[in-house]
């Protein structure tokens, strides 16, 4: 840790307005210490790091040209929102980014009128920034939308959708692409930051308007061949065709960190009546701070850190993280079975698939942030006799989830799905936590629905994945290190459908599915020193149930409940259905269903999250005597949503 940066210009700075007094030359100034507060800020509390310092000098320039927040600032994903939160009025609560009750990691509507639209997937800012302009337009109000968006979001089919259908907005809409891997543009300079004033200035703009004019007074060929040369040309000079097709007039490539450059065409555009402007910008990730020049990838997303050295806070040793477990385990499949492949979305790291790539590079495939397409190619794969793995984390599948319906469980299709980050996430909040997959999943004719209680049941059911050939399936996994079990040296192949008793009792029932089962067999252990016999079993499947046993913990125990970290509409409900379908409701049965509460949960340590959910064991145990107290008799579902 370090001491606090000496900031004298940016203490000046609360909001927007404050920053549009200083005049042009100060703004240097101002953007490194704006950098610098950032760097200590996430040194402290964590978090990303790399984006946010590549966009510091953009960030500046565009609060300082544009009229915000009448004009709307669309940041795409949002986790390089960090400078931008500073800038307006959230610099005395920046050291609580990602804290429990502190400010979001990204973008949050409800945190600041300058976060118009809340972000943490990728890809939507530019449709979000369309609605902007074109309720501008019909409302006859003068706001412009401003849309940032990463080169690697424009990996994403919806970034193109909206571009397309984009040219109604007029000038009213302005994408930045904030290009920081160069992978669209070479290296820039002197010359295309001249050619970027030109092409955005009144000048060209309107002696561009005049010359089409005059064509038009020619053939319809004639005009078409001017167009098109013009086109040609400028394409040649500065890129953009691709843009320009899709009815963007494009401005660039120019440096991001530049101000000189940034604020005079910013300033055009803005003043520009031709529309709608895509200007393409060139930054680097973690440009200021060395260590994270030096190193973008570990410095994407960062533990605290101290500032001098950049050495990140080691993390506490303890068991293998599951996604390294899923890792490794599908490596030992794919050394067996050569039609093994394995598909991720822009997430190798993220889900363990890296050395998969290492090892089979033929078959890894990272379809870039295209979760729709990941999905569907795997289904071509699986219907050509491959056997496909998209590993895609909980709250990503989400947005393929039409695929899954259609290409896959429709078709009944092989395709094996490996959900990481399932269930609550800790610093990442509401937006990237996987509370809904069971419920999304489990509700699919011909899908099969795993869960793993820990470390060595993961490797069991990665293997029994590779093995199943009669339709998709799925296991899902938290986010973090598993429980510390020791991993299996021969993985079994688990019976589909099939749950496992962990403990006997005779007096209560847990049945729980997934990472819960450690709190379960707390709980049991405190239930058995009040005198309370439990059974504590671990389901294994959301999809198909384990009907035969479920129907004997029921009939067999005088309370049951059902514990699951996913919403409403999952394990519990499907326990539910099979219990009124079997008539037990008429029995007297006392069933009680747990499960992630019916609200988008906030970011917080785990552990706190866990209690705040009431889905930790004292939870359990408080929802088991109550049950057994309740005199009324039936089926009730817990209220605790």
């Amino acid at each position: 840790m370090s001491d606090l940066p000496e900031t004298p210009l940016l203490d000046s700075v609360h909001f927007p307005s404050d920053l549009r007094k200083l005049e042009p030359q100060q703004l240097r100034q101002l953007a490194d210490e704006l950098r610098a507060e950032t760097v200590s800020a996430v040194s402290v509390t964590g978090g990303h790091l790399g984006a946010g310092l590549g966009v510091v000098e953009l960030t500046v320039a565009l609060h300082y040209v544009f009229d915000t927040p009448d004009d709307r600032l669309v940041w795409d994903v949002g986790h390089q929102a960090y400078p931008h939160k500073i800038l307006t009025g959230r610099r005395d609560r920046i050291r609580t980014l990602r804290q429990g009750g502190g400010l979001s990691g990204f973008t949050k509507r409800t945190e600041s009128e300058y976060d118009p639209f809340g972000a943490a997937h990728s890809s939507t800012s530019i449709s979000a920034a369309l609605g902007f302009a074109i309720a501008n337009k019909i409302a006859d109000k003068p706001g412009k939308a401003i849309a940032v968006i990463g080169d690697g979001a424009m990996s994403a089919g919806m970034a193109y959708e909206a571009m397309n259908n984009a040219r109604d907005a007029g000038n009213r809409l302005v994408v930045i692409l904030n290009d920081n891997d160069m992978s669209i543009a070479p290296p820039v300079g002197g010359l295309s930051a001249y050619l970027a004033r030109l092409i955005s200035s009144q000048e060209y703009m309107g002696f561009r308007s005049l010359a089409k004019k005059v064509t038009k007074k020619l053939s319809r060929r004639m005009h078409d061949a001017a167009e098109k040369a013009e086109e040609f040309a400028r394409g040649m000079a500065t890129g953009g065709t691709l843009f320009e097709e899709l009815g963007f007039y494009y401005v660039g490539p120019i440096d991001g960190h530049n101000l000189d450059h940034l604020i005079p065409v910013l300033e055009n555009v803005r003043d520009a009546d031709k529309g709608p402007i895509l200007v393409h910008v060139v930054t680097k990730k973690g440009k200021g701070y060395a260590p994270a020049e030096a190193s973008a990838d570990k410095y994407h997303g960062v533990q605290k850190f101290d500032v001098i050295s950049g050495k990140q806070a080691a993390s506490p040793a303890g068991p293998p993280q599951y996604q390294n477990v899923f890792g490794a385990q599908l490596v030992k499949e794919a050394e067996r079975d050569p039609t093994i492949c394995a598909i991720t979305a822009a997430m190798p790291s993220g889900t363990g698939l890296s050395k998969f790539a290492e090892k089979f590079p033929d078959r890894f495939f990272d379809v870039g942030i295209a979760e729709q397409h990941g999905v569907t190619f795997a289904a071509g794969l699986a219907a050509q006799g491959m056997r496909p793995f998209a590993a895609i984390y909980s709250t990503f599948l989400q947005r393929a989830y039409d695929q899954v319906v259609h290409d896959v469980a429709l078709q009944n299709l092989p395709v094996r799905f490996a959900i990481d980050r399932a269930g609550l996430v800790g610093a990442d909040g509401a937006t990237h936590a996987g509370s809904f997959d069971v419920t999304y999943l489990a509700t699919l004719p011909n899908m099969v629905v795993m869960a793993a209680a820990d470390e060595a049941e993961l490797v069991h059911m990665v293997h029994t994945c590779a093995l199943h050939d009669s339709g998709p399936i799925a296991v899902r996994y938290p986010r973090g290190n598993g429980v510390g079990v020791p991993l299996p040296e021969t993985p079994e192949r688990l019976e589909i459908g099939k749950g496992r008793i962990v403990r006997q009792g005779k007096t209560v029932a847990i049945l729980s599915l997934g990472t819960r089962l450690e709190e379960a067999l707390k709980a049991a252990d405190r239930l058995d020193a009040q005198g309370l016999s439990a059974t504590v079993a671990d389901l294994r499947f959301a999809k198909p149930l384990d009907e035969a046993l479920i129907r004997r913990l029921l009939t067999t125990h005088e309370v049951a409940v059902t514990v699951e970290e996913a919403s409403i509409g999952g394990l519990g409900a499907h326990v539910l259905t099979l219990a009124s379908d079997a008539g037990l409701i008429d029995a007297g049965l006392k069933l009680r269903t747990m499960r992630l509460p019916d609200i988008y949960q906030d970011q917080d340590k785990p552990e706190l999250q866990y209690k705040q959910a009431g889905l930790d064991a004292d939870a359990i145990v408080d929802t088991v005597l109550k049950a057994l107290r309740k005199n009324s008799v039936g089926v009730v579902e817990s209220a605790r949503a």
